[in-house]
């Protein structure tokens, strides 16, 4: 069994990489081709927390993963990760595990690379200005992203702590030079949005974060943090302004996610309202982006056939590379 450090995955697997990676993972979940259980839950309402455990497996690849995670947001206030996570990568013939890996750093990966995938599918060509909503801990990978995506001229970061937020646009700044983009600390989030082409919002708010209402035409909006009914980051305004309404998964959105369960209850929107999930989007099943003045929204919750393709790209890697700890 191979284990998987963060430096180790560093080492052999890129932005890039994980963006690719997860469009291949929405499409075999749109083929059916994936078997992934809702994930399992279990609050830890002291500590503001939760328990998730994520299986998945493909038939047609021999492979299987679960994921431990587990979301504590306080977490960032100890200047620790607000989303802990271990994978482990199941030999779908035998059963025998294959590598354990750092699992939080294959989350921020992976997540950030449903927003990438998002941006790149479903963004104009012709984006200059980003707006990040949220520092935690999948803050960077989300940033990396938008940037890897479309060559922005710049992106504006917004936190409720500035100076937390003035701390995390002065490091990404500096570990993410080579794009060449500006990254700029702002107190409200209307600077954030105002203008900007592509917007990320990663909170566990459970009130709308920024004003839908300000958004300019032709943006594209991924809403990442939201993951139990009563939160709600996502202004619901930007649903009755969006063209289009995307997903990872239906079903997945629908069973946890308040940015689209609350609208729903109330009216706002209706289930007709919904495009569909992305992964019909690359098949050709659905329409993306018609022109430059839509504005299109995407919801994300994470599938479990993001972790299993993420981590079995990262391992085929790291076998090639010759990285990582064989432990017998």
């Amino acid at each position: 069994m191979l284990l998987l450090s963060k430096n180790d995955i560093d080492k052999v697997f890129t932005m890039r990489d994980s963006i690719e990676g997860v469009k291949e993972a929405f499409k075999l979940f749109s083929e059916g081709k994936s078997e992934v259980p809702l994930r399992g839950q279990i609050p830890a309402p002291k500590h503001s927390g939760t328990f998730l455990s994520m299986p998945a497996y493909v038939e047609d690849l021999d492979i299987a993963s679960l994921k431990l995670v587990n979301i504590f947001p306080k977490n960032i206030d100890m200047g620790k990760p607000s989303a802990p996570a271990t994978v482990v990568l199941m030999d779908g013939t035998t059963g025998e595990f294959k590598s354990i890996m750092d699992g939080t750093y294959v989350t921020q990966l992976r997540t950030g690379a449903a927003s990438g995938a998002a941006f790149d599918l479903l963004a104009k060509k012709d984006c200059k200005k980003g707006a990040l909503i949220g520092t935690g801990g999948q803050a960077a990978k989300q940033l990396e992203a938008m940037i890897e995506v479309r060559c922005l001229d710049e992106v504006m970061v917004y936190d409720i702590n500035f100076d937390r937020t003035k701390a995390f646009a002065e490091r990404m700044q500096e570990e993410l030079k080579s794009y060449n983009t500006k990254i700029t600390a702002v107190k409200t989030s209307g600077e954030a949005v105002t203008d900007a082409d592509l917007i990320i919002t990663v909170t566990p708010s459970e009130k709308p974060v920024f004003d839908g209402g300000i958004v300019k035409k032709g943006a594209t909006v991924s809403c990442v943090g939201s993951y139990q009914p009563q939160m709600q980051e996502m202004d619901p305004v930007i649903l009755t302004r969006a063209t289009k309404i995307y997903f990872d998964s239906v079903d997945a959105v629908l069973s946890e996610a308040g940015d689209i369960l609350i609208p729903l209850d109330n009216g706002t929107i209706t289930k007709d309202d919904f495009t569909g999930d992305l992964g019909d989007l690359i098949l050709g099943k659905i329409t993306g982006r018609e022109n430059d003045d839509e504005i299109i929204v995407f919801k994300t919750v994470g599938i479990g056939t993001q972790d299993l393709i993420t981590a079995k790209h990262i391992y085929d890697k790291a076998v090639t590379y010759g990285v990582g700890i064989e432990w017998n």
